[in-house]
Protein backbone atom coordinates (compact mmCIF):
# COMPACT_ATOMS: atom_id res chain seq x y z
CA UNK A 1 0.00 0.00 0.00
CA UNK A 2 2.78 2.62 0.91
CA UNK A 3 4.60 1.71 -2.10
CA UNK A 4 1.31 2.50 -4.37
CA UNK A 5 0.46 5.52 -2.30
CA UNK A 6 4.79 6.70 -3.18
CA UNK A 7 3.87 6.27 -6.90
CA UNK A 8 0.85 7.63 -7.18
CA UNK A 9 2.58 10.88 -5.71
CA UNK A 10 5.31 10.44 -8.48
CA UNK A 11 2.50 11.52 -11.01
CA UNK A 12 2.40 15.08 -11.56
CA UNK A 13 -1.04 14.79 -13.07
CA UNK A 14 -2.24 12.84 -9.93
CA UNK A 15 -0.72 14.61 -7.66
CA UNK A 16 -1.97 18.16 -8.97
CA UNK A 17 -5.29 16.19 -8.67
CA UNK A 18 -5.23 14.76 -5.06
CA UNK A 19 -3.77 18.32 -4.19
CA UNK A 20 -6.62 20.28 -5.65
CA UNK A 21 -9.43 17.81 -3.96
CA UNK A 22 -7.61 18.76 -1.01
CA UNK A 23 -7.06 22.53 -1.23
CA UNK A 24 -10.89 22.70 -1.99
CA UNK A 25 -12.64 20.18 0.80
CA UNK A 26 -9.83 22.15 3.52
CA UNK A 27 -11.75 25.57 2.15
CA UNK A 28 -15.40 23.61 2.80
CA UNK A 29 -14.49 22.67 6.46
CA UNK A 30 -13.24 26.31 6.39
CA UNK A 31 -16.70 27.83 5.34
CA UNK A 32 -18.31 25.27 8.06
CA UNK A 33 -17.05 27.24 10.90
CA UNK A 34 -17.75 30.66 9.52
CA UNK A 35 -21.20 31.78 10.93
CA UNK A 36 -23.70 33.38 8.72
CA UNK A 37 -24.29 37.28 9.33
CA UNK A 38 -26.85 38.12 12.30
CA UNK A 39 -27.34 35.27 14.34
CA UNK A 40 -26.44 34.47 17.35
CA UNK A 41 -23.98 31.04 17.33
CA UNK A 42 -24.58 30.37 21.03
CA UNK A 43 -28.33 30.47 21.13
CA UNK A 44 -28.26 28.00 18.01
CA UNK A 45 -25.58 25.58 19.55
CA UNK A 46 -27.83 25.53 22.86
CA UNK A 47 -30.81 25.06 20.81
CA UNK A 48 -28.70 21.83 19.17
CA UNK A 49 -28.25 20.56 22.39
CA UNK A 50 -31.00 20.25 23.96
CA UNK A 51 -34.43 18.50 22.58
CA UNK A 52 -34.19 20.99 19.65
CA UNK A 53 -31.46 18.43 18.09
CA UNK A 54 -32.68 14.99 18.16
CA UNK A 55 -34.08 13.43 14.38
CA UNK A 56 -34.12 14.13 11.73
CA UNK A 57 -32.48 17.71 12.27
CA UNK A 58 -29.43 15.68 13.55
CA UNK A 59 -29.15 13.68 10.82
CA UNK A 60 -29.10 16.63 8.72
CA UNK A 61 -26.57 18.08 10.84
CA UNK A 62 -24.38 14.84 10.36
CA UNK A 63 -25.03 15.54 6.57
CA UNK A 64 -23.66 18.93 7.01
CA UNK A 65 -20.42 18.04 8.66
CA UNK A 66 -21.87 19.78 11.81
CA UNK A 67 -22.38 23.34 10.07
CA UNK A 68 -25.85 23.23 10.62
CA UNK A 69 -25.69 23.56 14.24
CA UNK A 70 -23.54 26.46 13.84
CA UNK A 71 -25.49 28.28 11.57
CA UNK A 72 -22.41 28.79 9.31
CA UNK A 73 -22.09 29.65 5.86
CA UNK A 74 -22.42 25.98 4.53
CA UNK A 75 -25.18 25.35 6.87
CA UNK A 76 -27.16 23.68 4.23
CA UNK A 77 -24.40 21.57 2.59
CA UNK A 78 -24.65 19.52 -0.30
CA UNK A 79 -27.99 18.07 0.37
CA UNK A 80 -30.40 20.82 -1.73
CA UNK A 81 -28.23 19.71 -4.92
CA UNK A 82 -28.56 16.07 -4.17
CA UNK A 83 -32.44 16.30 -4.09
CA UNK A 84 -32.09 18.20 -7.14
CA UNK A 85 -30.12 15.50 -8.89
CA UNK A 86 -32.61 13.05 -7.78
CA UNK A 87 -35.77 15.08 -8.52
CA UNK A 88 -34.46 15.69 -12.39
CA UNK A 89 -33.53 12.08 -12.76
CA UNK A 90 -37.17 10.83 -11.62
CA UNK A 91 -38.82 13.83 -13.72
CA UNK A 92 -36.91 12.18 -16.63
CA UNK A 93 -39.41 9.33 -16.78
CA UNK A 94 -42.43 11.10 -16.82
CA UNK A 95 -41.40 14.18 -19.11
CA UNK A 96 -40.81 13.22 -22.63
CA UNK A 97 -38.39 16.37 -23.37
CA UNK A 98 -36.05 15.74 -20.80
CA UNK A 99 -35.98 11.86 -21.84
CA UNK A 100 -35.23 13.25 -24.87
CA UNK A 101 -32.78 15.72 -23.46
CA UNK A 102 -31.18 12.76 -21.70
CA UNK A 103 -30.85 10.97 -24.81
CA UNK A 104 -29.06 13.67 -27.14
CA UNK A 105 -25.46 13.10 -25.55
CA UNK A 106 -23.72 15.48 -23.87
CA UNK A 107 -25.36 18.40 -24.66
CA UNK A 108 -28.61 16.52 -23.69
CA UNK A 109 -26.76 16.33 -20.30
CA UNK A 110 -25.39 19.98 -20.27
CA UNK A 111 -28.91 21.08 -20.09
CA UNK A 112 -30.46 18.69 -17.66
CA UNK A 113 -27.41 19.85 -15.47
CA UNK A 114 -28.49 23.51 -16.15
CA UNK A 115 -32.22 22.64 -14.65
CA UNK A 116 -30.24 20.91 -11.85
CA UNK A 117 -28.45 23.91 -10.90
CA UNK A 118 -31.64 26.29 -11.21
CA UNK A 119 -33.56 23.62 -8.93
CA UNK A 120 -30.89 23.32 -6.19
CA UNK A 121 -30.70 27.53 -5.91
CA UNK A 122 -34.92 27.17 -5.54
CA UNK A 123 -34.75 24.49 -3.31
CA UNK A 124 -31.49 26.23 -0.97
CA UNK A 125 -33.67 29.24 -0.82
CA UNK A 126 -36.89 27.01 0.64
CA UNK A 127 -34.78 25.24 2.73
CA UNK A 128 -33.17 28.19 4.36
CA UNK A 129 -36.10 30.12 5.01
CA UNK A 130 -38.22 27.22 6.65
CA UNK A 131 -34.58 26.75 9.02
CA UNK A 132 -34.44 30.44 9.84
CA UNK A 133 -38.33 30.58 10.79
CA UNK A 134 -37.98 27.70 12.76
CA UNK A 135 -35.02 28.80 14.81
CA UNK A 136 -36.63 32.18 15.48
CA UNK A 137 -39.56 30.77 17.02
CA UNK A 138 -37.81 28.30 18.98
CA UNK A 139 -35.22 31.78 20.11
CA UNK A 140 -32.58 30.49 18.73
CA UNK A 141 -32.45 33.92 16.45
CA UNK A 142 -33.33 36.46 19.01
CA UNK A 143 -33.11 40.05 17.97
CA UNK A 144 -33.76 38.99 14.47
CA UNK A 145 -36.13 41.02 11.98
CA UNK A 146 -37.04 40.81 8.32
CA UNK A 147 -33.90 41.84 6.66
CA UNK A 148 -31.65 40.19 8.80
CA UNK A 149 -33.82 36.98 7.70
CA UNK A 150 -33.09 38.38 4.66
CA UNK A 151 -29.85 38.41 4.45
CA UNK A 152 -29.42 34.75 6.44
CA UNK A 153 -31.61 33.21 3.40
CA UNK A 154 -29.27 34.96 0.29
CA UNK A 155 -26.43 33.70 2.35
CA UNK A 156 -27.44 30.13 2.78
CA UNK A 157 -28.66 29.63 -0.43
CA UNK A 158 -25.28 31.54 -1.83
CA UNK A 159 -22.98 28.96 -0.07
CA UNK A 160 -25.17 26.19 -1.30
CA UNK A 161 -24.57 27.43 -4.75
CA UNK A 162 -20.80 27.83 -4.06
CA UNK A 163 -20.68 24.62 -2.85
CA UNK A 164 -22.24 22.66 -5.87
CA UNK A 165 -19.37 24.88 -7.95
CA UNK A 166 -16.60 23.27 -5.62
CA UNK A 167 -18.28 19.90 -6.01
CA UNK A 168 -18.04 20.47 -10.09
CA UNK A 169 -14.78 21.41 -9.86
CA UNK A 170 -13.54 18.53 -7.96
CA UNK A 171 -14.99 16.42 -10.70
CA UNK A 172 -13.52 18.04 -13.21
CA UNK A 173 -10.10 18.74 -11.66
CA UNK A 174 -9.91 16.65 -9.06
CA UNK A 175 -10.24 13.32 -7.86
CA UNK A 176 -13.69 11.29 -7.37
CA UNK A 177 -16.99 12.55 -7.79
CA UNK A 178 -16.56 15.94 -5.85
CA UNK A 179 -20.30 15.76 -4.52
CA UNK A 180 -19.73 12.71 -3.47
CA UNK A 181 -16.43 13.96 -1.54
CA UNK A 182 -17.89 16.77 0.00
CA UNK A 183 -20.93 14.41 1.76
CA UNK A 184 -17.70 12.44 2.81
CA UNK A 185 -15.65 15.13 4.38
CA UNK A 186 -18.61 16.07 5.99
CA UNK A 187 -19.22 12.46 7.65
CA UNK A 188 -15.45 12.29 8.48
CA UNK A 189 -15.78 15.60 10.03
CA UNK A 190 -19.15 14.83 12.46
CA UNK A 191 -16.73 11.46 13.20
CA UNK A 192 -14.98 12.85 15.77
CA UNK A 193 -18.29 13.63 18.10
CA UNK A 194 -19.32 10.31 17.65
CA UNK A 195 -15.77 8.30 19.01
CA UNK A 196 -16.28 11.02 21.83
CA UNK A 197 -19.68 10.09 22.78
CA UNK A 198 -18.20 6.26 22.51
CA UNK A 199 -15.80 7.04 25.03
CA UNK A 200 -18.18 8.69 27.68
CA UNK A 201 -21.23 6.23 26.80
CA UNK A 202 -22.30 3.45 28.91
CA UNK A 203 -20.92 -0.05 29.49
CA UNK A 204 -22.70 -1.83 26.90
CA UNK A 205 -22.41 0.97 23.98
CA UNK A 206 -18.18 0.55 24.68
CA UNK A 207 -17.69 -2.93 24.65
CA UNK A 208 -20.77 -3.91 21.46
CA UNK A 209 -20.27 -0.97 19.56
CA UNK A 210 -16.86 -1.94 17.97
CA UNK A 211 -18.38 -5.30 17.56
CA UNK A 212 -21.25 -3.57 15.14
CA UNK A 213 -19.90 -0.72 13.62
CA UNK A 214 -17.32 -3.77 12.09
CA UNK A 215 -20.33 -6.05 11.29
CA UNK A 216 -21.53 -3.21 9.29
CA UNK A 217 -18.27 -2.24 7.52
CA UNK A 218 -17.94 -5.90 6.36
CA UNK A 219 -21.76 -6.54 5.53
CA UNK A 220 -21.54 -2.70 3.50
CA UNK A 221 -18.54 -3.51 1.24
CA UNK A 222 -20.09 -7.43 0.79
CA UNK A 223 -23.34 -5.56 -0.24
CA UNK A 224 -21.61 -3.15 -2.76
CA UNK A 225 -19.35 -5.31 -4.69
CA UNK A 226 -21.88 -7.81 -4.65
CA UNK A 227 -22.72 -8.57 -8.86
CA UNK A 228 -24.26 -10.74 -10.85
CA UNK A 229 -22.66 -11.60 -13.85
CA UNK A 230 -25.08 -11.86 -16.93
CA UNK A 231 -22.85 -13.15 -19.61
CA UNK A 232 -23.08 -12.14 -23.00
CA UNK A 233 -21.96 -13.28 -26.68
CA UNK A 234 -20.93 -11.09 -29.56
CA UNK A 235 -21.50 -12.59 -33.12
CA UNK A 236 -19.22 -11.97 -35.71
CA UNK A 237 -19.84 -8.36 -38.14
CA UNK A 238 -19.40 -7.40 -41.36
CA UNK A 239 -18.38 -3.43 -41.12
CA UNK A 240 -17.46 -2.75 -44.80
CA UNK A 241 -14.67 -4.80 -46.18
CA UNK A 242 -13.79 -5.70 -42.39
CA UNK A 243 -14.47 -8.23 -40.62
CA UNK A 244 -14.84 -8.04 -36.70
CA UNK A 245 -14.58 -10.96 -34.75
CA UNK A 246 -17.01 -12.29 -32.21
CA UNK A 247 -16.47 -12.62 -28.32
CA UNK A 248 -17.80 -12.94 -24.85
CA UNK A 249 -17.93 -10.68 -22.09
CA UNK A 250 -20.61 -10.25 -19.05
CA UNK A 251 -23.11 -7.76 -17.96
CA UNK A 252 -22.05 -6.76 -14.31
CA UNK A 253 -25.71 -6.47 -12.45
CA UNK A 254 -25.09 -4.87 -9.17
CA UNK A 255 -26.94 -5.98 -5.75
CA UNK A 256 -27.25 -1.96 -4.79
CA UNK A 257 -27.12 -0.36 -7.99
CA UNK A 258 -28.96 2.38 -6.14
CA UNK A 259 -26.41 3.04 -3.84
CA UNK A 260 -27.42 5.57 -1.01
CA UNK A 261 -29.80 7.71 -2.84
CA UNK A 262 -32.94 6.02 -1.50
CA UNK A 263 -31.31 6.65 2.32
CA UNK A 264 -31.19 10.43 1.35
CA UNK A 265 -34.52 10.45 -0.25
CA UNK A 266 -36.58 8.93 2.27
CA UNK A 267 -34.73 11.23 5.00
CA UNK A 268 -35.55 14.61 2.78
CA UNK A 269 -38.98 13.45 2.48
CA UNK A 270 -39.27 12.14 6.18
CA UNK A 271 -37.67 15.90 6.96
CA UNK A 272 -41.04 17.94 4.89
CA UNK A 273 -42.77 17.66 7.79
CA UNK A 274 -40.66 19.14 9.94
CA UNK A 275 -40.07 21.82 7.39
CA UNK A 276 -43.82 22.44 6.58
CA UNK A 277 -44.56 22.70 10.93
CA UNK A 278 -41.93 25.34 10.95
CA UNK A 279 -44.13 27.93 9.03
CA UNK A 280 -47.60 26.52 9.91
CA UNK A 281 -46.85 26.60 14.30
CA UNK A 282 -50.41 24.59 14.69
CA UNK A 283 -48.83 21.78 13.31
CA UNK A 284 -45.46 21.46 15.40
CA UNK A 285 -47.16 19.38 17.93
CA UNK A 286 -49.19 16.94 15.35
CA UNK A 287 -45.77 16.71 13.27
CA UNK A 288 -43.63 16.23 17.49
CA UNK A 289 -46.05 13.89 18.16
CA UNK A 290 -46.15 11.25 15.38
CA UNK A 291 -42.64 11.76 13.53
CA UNK A 292 -40.09 10.48 16.37
CA UNK A 293 -37.16 9.06 14.69
CA UNK A 294 -37.09 6.15 17.43
CA UNK A 295 -40.93 5.34 16.94
CA UNK A 296 -42.25 2.12 15.49
CA UNK A 297 -43.92 4.14 13.01
CA UNK A 298 -41.03 6.16 11.51
CA UNK A 299 -39.56 3.82 11.38
CA UNK A 300 -41.47 1.65 9.41
CA UNK A 301 -41.85 4.59 6.67
CA UNK A 302 -38.94 5.24 6.53
CA UNK A 303 -37.90 1.62 5.68
CA UNK A 304 -40.82 1.36 3.03
CA UNK A 305 -39.48 4.44 1.57
CA UNK A 306 -36.41 3.23 1.22
CA UNK A 307 -37.63 -0.36 -0.60
CA UNK A 308 -39.47 1.36 -2.60
CA UNK A 309 -36.93 4.20 -3.62
CA UNK A 310 -34.20 1.74 -4.43
CA UNK A 311 -36.90 -0.49 -6.42
CA UNK A 312 -37.70 2.77 -8.72
CA UNK A 313 -34.12 4.36 -8.61
CA UNK A 314 -32.94 1.52 -10.17
CA UNK A 315 -35.75 1.46 -12.80
CA UNK A 316 -34.43 4.77 -13.61
CA UNK A 317 -31.12 3.98 -13.80
CA UNK A 318 -31.20 0.14 -15.46
CA UNK A 319 -33.72 -0.04 -18.58
CA UNK A 320 -33.65 -3.11 -19.29
CA UNK A 321 -35.49 -2.96 -22.55
CA UNK A 322 -32.87 -0.29 -23.61
CA UNK A 323 -29.83 -2.69 -22.68
CA UNK A 324 -31.74 -5.81 -24.33
CA UNK A 325 -32.00 -2.97 -27.48
CA UNK A 326 -27.93 -1.87 -27.51
CA UNK A 327 -27.19 -5.74 -27.23
CA UNK A 328 -29.44 -6.50 -30.76
CA UNK A 329 -28.16 -3.41 -32.32
CA UNK A 330 -24.31 -4.43 -31.45
CA UNK A 331 -25.29 -8.29 -32.51
CA UNK A 332 -24.96 -9.05 -29.07
CA UNK A 333 -27.01 -11.82 -26.99
CA UNK A 334 -26.91 -13.65 -23.43
CA UNK A 335 -26.78 -17.53 -23.95
CA UNK A 336 -29.94 -19.21 -24.50
CA UNK A 337 -32.31 -15.96 -24.42
CA UNK A 338 -33.76 -15.25 -27.56
CA UNK A 339 -32.71 -11.22 -28.45
CA UNK A 340 -35.44 -8.79 -28.32
CA UNK A 341 -38.15 -8.73 -25.80
CA UNK A 342 -37.20 -12.06 -23.73
CA UNK A 343 -33.89 -11.00 -23.17
CA UNK A 344 -35.62 -7.52 -21.72
CA UNK A 345 -37.77 -9.80 -20.06
CA UNK A 346 -34.79 -12.10 -18.38
CA UNK A 347 -33.21 -8.69 -17.33
CA UNK A 348 -35.84 -7.28 -15.54
CA UNK A 349 -36.88 -10.47 -13.74
CA UNK A 350 -33.13 -11.15 -12.49
CA UNK A 351 -33.05 -7.01 -11.27
CA UNK A 352 -36.04 -7.23 -9.66
CA UNK A 353 -34.31 -10.75 -7.50
CA UNK A 354 -31.39 -8.67 -7.34
CA UNK A 355 -32.87 -5.56 -5.90
CA UNK A 356 -34.96 -6.96 -3.24
CA UNK A 357 -31.82 -8.35 -1.26
CA UNK A 358 -30.17 -4.64 -1.66
CA UNK A 359 -32.97 -2.55 -0.78
CA UNK A 360 -34.00 -4.52 2.45
CA UNK A 361 -30.04 -3.70 3.82
CA UNK A 362 -30.56 -0.29 2.58
CA UNK A 363 -33.45 -0.04 4.83
CA UNK A 364 -31.97 -1.79 7.99
CA UNK A 365 -28.84 -0.43 7.41
CA UNK A 366 -30.95 3.62 8.07
CA UNK A 367 -33.25 2.08 10.75
CA UNK A 368 -30.35 0.25 12.88
CA UNK A 369 -28.99 3.60 14.52
CA UNK A 370 -32.23 4.18 15.33
CA UNK A 371 -33.10 0.95 17.07
CA UNK A 372 -29.48 0.96 19.29
CA UNK A 373 -30.59 4.64 20.24
CA UNK A 374 -34.01 3.37 21.67
CA UNK A 375 -33.30 0.08 22.71
CA UNK A 376 -29.95 -0.82 23.58
CA UNK A 377 -28.99 2.93 25.03
CA UNK A 378 -26.51 3.78 22.38
CA UNK A 379 -25.97 7.45 22.00
CA UNK A 380 -27.20 9.72 19.53
CA UNK A 381 -24.66 10.83 18.60
CA UNK A 382 -22.62 7.66 18.09
CA UNK A 383 -24.85 5.91 16.15
CA UNK A 384 -25.42 8.90 13.65
CA UNK A 385 -22.11 9.45 12.73
CA UNK A 386 -20.51 6.26 13.38
CA UNK A 387 -23.66 4.23 12.37
CA UNK A 388 -24.87 2.37 9.17
CA UNK A 389 -26.10 5.19 7.22
CA UNK A 390 -22.72 6.82 7.47
CA UNK A 391 -20.35 3.95 6.67
CA UNK A 392 -22.52 3.07 3.82
CA UNK A 393 -21.56 6.55 2.39
CA UNK A 394 -17.86 6.58 3.71
CA UNK A 395 -16.59 3.02 2.20
CA UNK A 396 -18.88 3.50 -1.11
CA UNK A 397 -16.87 6.95 -1.93
CA UNK A 398 -13.90 5.66 -0.84
CA UNK A 399 -14.14 2.91 -3.12
CA UNK A 400 -15.20 5.01 -6.17
CA UNK A 401 -12.17 7.20 -5.27
CA UNK A 402 -9.59 3.98 -4.94
CA UNK A 403 -11.50 2.83 -8.38
CA UNK A 404 -10.63 6.11 -9.80
CA UNK A 405 -6.93 6.83 -9.07
CA UNK A 406 -6.32 3.12 -9.75
CA UNK A 407 -7.57 3.50 -13.22
CA UNK A 408 -5.10 6.87 -13.46
CA UNK A 409 -2.07 4.35 -11.90
CA UNK A 410 -2.59 1.91 -14.35
CA UNK A 411 -2.49 3.72 -17.13
CA UNK A 412 0.68 5.00 -16.65
CA UNK A 413 1.83 1.31 -15.90
CA UNK A 414 2.39 1.37 -12.30
CA UNK A 415 0.98 -1.65 -10.04
CA UNK A 416 -2.34 -0.96 -8.88
CA UNK A 417 -3.77 -1.07 -5.01
CA UNK A 418 -6.88 -2.92 -5.27
CA UNK A 419 -6.76 -6.78 -6.34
Amino acid sequence: MFSWLANAWRVPELRRRVLFTAGVLSVYRLGSWIPAPGIDQAAIQNYFSGAGGGGVLNLLNLFSGSALSRFSLFALGIMPYVTASIILQLLTVVIPTLERLQKEGEAGYAKINQYTRYLTVVLAAAQSTGYAFLFKRQGALPNVNAGKLLIIVLTLTGGTALLMWMGEMITKRGIGNGISLLIFASILAYAPTGINAWINGSTTERLFFPLVALGVVVAVVFVQEGQRRIPVQYARRQLGNRQTTGGSTYMPLRVNMAGVIPVIFAAAILALPATIGSFVPAWNGWVTRNFQFTSWPYLLTEAILIVLFTYFYTSVQFNPVDQADNLRKNNGYIPGIRPGPPTAAYLDRVLQRLTLPGSLFLATVAVAPSIFIAYFGFSQATSRALGGTSVLIVVGVALDTMRQMESQMMMRHYEGFLR
